[in-house]
This record gives structure tokens, C-alpha cells and sequence, in this order.
């Protein structure tokens, strides 16, 4: 392994001054409350951190420069992609993923597909400009995938869908596309979709290097957490890959373009409405209603559309107070 197969880019490269030259870059593999690992072309090594240093502040993918002897981390270089998230009660955005490339959406054939919780982890895509993938995982375990496929590809243009066995060596083939060297995927996606198997089967773990997996609940295919931190790991042929838990509830924050994306049908009409501050409701001279009543948009795409934008507007904190004196202003509340 080299650099440039651990996704190192140009775009790193170029940050690196004169002054660096006695650096080592090295990706962050895995970020805890207290310490945090980082991946070199030849070992992973366990980073000494500064004192001043919040482990919160970096996430898995991260590039950072360290000084080889010590191991001692330096600084972090500008990131090219970040998802995060906002949690409950949260200060600050959780930072899940840093870098990456491609981002597979799992889900599953089955009950646990819901097309509006998969249009929130679009948006988080679209946001952090990390090209989105949904994948649908146990299409062996159905007798007819594209019933399934059908209820998702329309959820954003262009977006792309793939059908798979998530144990299956054929699993590699059919995401080999984003999977190339020097790439970098990040999974996510509720527990029991199939994110652990994927991983094993893209990183080629067995035995006791094999990520754990879990069962699922028949009565509503709910899965249980197996997978409890972040991490990064090597794809078998070339690219990395970073696991993530699973997300039981992804807020609706932080947006300015991510929702734009989503809906880009809402978009491109909302220029053509009369008002520039048009709700989509209830003006007159509305194009967006307009093309609700001639069937060439569907309302529930405009009624998702709203309460995404509204949980948005409401999770999203603000600047306030006088210039030179602005402050920080609390979401108003959760939804």
C-alpha cells in the first residue's frame, strides 16, 4: 500500500509547505474519546496527542501530519468532503465520516426500507458533496428486487441503485465501479441492513478480523447494533472503505444546498413563482403548485419537501446580535 491507494490526492498534496517537509501524512482510521488511531502506507499507528487537541474535532478519513518519530499529530489538512450530523441536544455536529468520495446508502428488501429516512441521508450527501449510491442489501432473500428498486430510484435525479447479496463475492463486482484505488466509500444506513457483512465481504475479512454481524427481528426487520465505532479499512483490489454505526434518528440540520439537490424538481420551478419568498402553499402565481395540479409533480414529494425544509430551518442554529458582537442562537427545537 502507498499513498495514494490510502486516498491520498493532489488536493493533499498541495497542502503541504516547505516547512512540512519532515512530516508524515497518515489518514485517521479510528477516532475515540481519548485517542485516536491513523493509518500509514506500512502500519497503524497510535497518534500522541497534544493537549490542546479535541479527539470530537477530527473524524475517520481525516488527513493529518504528524512527526515520525514521536507520532506526535501536528495538524490536520483541509478536508475535500465531511458528513456530519446534528444530534439531540448537541452542541456542535457529530462528525461521521471526512474525505470521502462515494457514499452507500444501505438498506434492506424488506420492512425496513423507508424511502423518507433514506431522502434525509441523501440531503447529508448532497451537503457534504459526496456522491450518493443506494444500496439495496438481501435481494437474494426476495423473489423480485426491482419491486423494491422501483420504490427508491426516484427519490433525486440521476441518483443510482444497485441490488445485492451482501455475503456474496458478486457484492465486489457490482460496487467495484466506486471502489477503485485510491477511492474512498463510507457505508451507513440503519443496523441490520447488512453494512458489517458488505465490509467483509469489500475487505475481504474473515475469522476473528471479520467485522461481527447480527440478525434482524422478523416481525419488523429491525436490526441491533454490531458495529460501535468508526473506522477505516483497506478494499480488496484497491480503495478504502469507512464503516459507520447505525443511525437511529438523522436530524434535518446544517442544509444550504443538500435539500436543493433533493428536490431539484421543487428547485428549477420555484424561480417561475411570482413571489421570491414563495412558501409553495398557497400564493397566487405559485409554478410549483401549479405543476402540483398539472400532475407533472407529485404532492408528496412537495409535502416531504416542506417538512425537511421547516425540520431544517428549525434545527439549524443562527447568528444573532450586533456586529462585531454575534452570537451563536440555539436551534428552537427538535423534531
Amino acid at each position: 500500500m502507498n499513498l495514494a491507494a490510502l486516498g491520498w490526492s493532489p488536493f493533499f498534496a498541495a497542502q503541504i509547505a516547505p516547512e512540512d517537509a519532515h512530516l508524515q501524512p497518515v489518514r485517521i482510521s479510528n477516532v475515540h474519546r481519548a485517542r485516536m488511531s491513523a493509518q500509514s502506507p506500512a502500519e497503524t499507528l497510535r497518534l500522541m496527542l497534544p493537549h490542546h487537541i479535541s479527539t470530537a474535532d477530527y473524524a475517520v478519513g481525516d488527513w493529518v501530519l504528524i512527526e515520525p518519530e514521536t507520532t506526535l499529530l501536528v495538524r490536520r489538512l483541509e478536508r475535500n468532503s465531511l458528513l456530519q450530523r446534528r444530534t439531540e441536544g448537541g452542541r456542535v455536529p457529530q462528525l461521521i465520516a471526512a474525505n470521502v468520495d462515494t457514499l452507500f446508502i444501505a438498506t434492506s428488501c424488506n420492512e425496513d426500507l423507508n424511502p423518507a429516512r433514506l431522502e434525509r441521508y441523501l440531503a447529508m450527501a448532497n451537503e457534504a458533496g459526496t456522491h450518493p449510491v443506494i444500496v439495496l442489501t438481501k435481494a437474494d432473500k426476495v423473489e423480485d428486487p426491482a419491486f423494491w428498486r422501483d420504490q427508491v430510484t426516484g427519490l433525486q435525479r440521476g441518483l443510482e441503485v444497485v441490488t445485492l447479496d451482501a455475503t456474496s463475492e458478486s457484492a465486489r463486482a457490482v460496487l467495484a465501479p466506486w471502489c477503485g484505488a485510491g477511492q474512498t466509500v463510507a457505508l451507513v444506513g440503519s443496523s441490520g441492513v447488512g453494512k458489517s457483512s458488505l465490509l467483509n465481504t469489500l475487505t475481504g475479512k474473515t475469522g476473528e478480523e471479520a467485522q461481527l454481524t447480527g440478525g434482524i427481528r422478523e416481525a419488523d426487520a429491525k436490526g441491533r447494533h454490531t458495529t460501535t465505532s468508526r473506522s477505516l479499512h483497506a478494499i480488496t483490489g484497491g480503495g478504502t472503505v469507512i464503516d459507520t454505526p447505525g443511525i437511529r434518528t438523522l436530524h434535518v440540520s446544517d442544509l444550504s444546498v443538500g435539500l436543493d439537490v433533493l428536490f431539484t424538481e421543487i428547485t428549477e420551478l420555484a424561480p417561475d413563482c411570482r413571489f421570491r419568498d414563495c412558501t409553495h402553499a398557497h400564493e397566487p402565481g405559485c409554478a410549483v403548485q401549479a405543476a402540483v395540479k398539472a400532475g407533472t409533480l407529485d404532492p408528496a414529494r412537495l409535502e416531504r419537501w416542506r417538512k425537511l425544509s421547516e425540520e431544517n430551518i428549525s434545527n439549524t442554529p443562527v447568528m444573532t446580535g450586533p456586529r462585531g458582537n454575534r452570537k451563536v442562537k440555539a436551534p428552537s427545537g427538535r423534531r
